[in-house]
């Protein structure tokens, strides 16, 4: 089973991205992104990757991010 926690602030995004987390993404309460690591983030826009040729842009007004821990 594993826990999730919700990314909020530079420092949790900064974390998540140098420990290669994987997270998760939701927008509009559905999943978009479900399984992926952090390649970098500003004020408006975070980069995942989950596999070699799969970026994704996301607003980060928009949606909401969730780092996937094991127990």
């Amino acid at each position: 089973m594993s826990l999730n926690r919700k990314l909020l602030t530079d420092a949790d995004f900064e974390e998540a991205l140098e420990k290669g987390t994987r997270i998760r993404v939701f927008r509009d309460n559905l999943i978009v992104d479900g399984s992926s690591v952090i390649v970098r983030f500003d004020d408006t826009t975070v980069v995942t990757q989950s596999s070699v040729s799969d970026l994704m842009y996301h607003e980060r007004a928009g949606c909401e991010f969730f780092d996937i821990r094991r127990r």
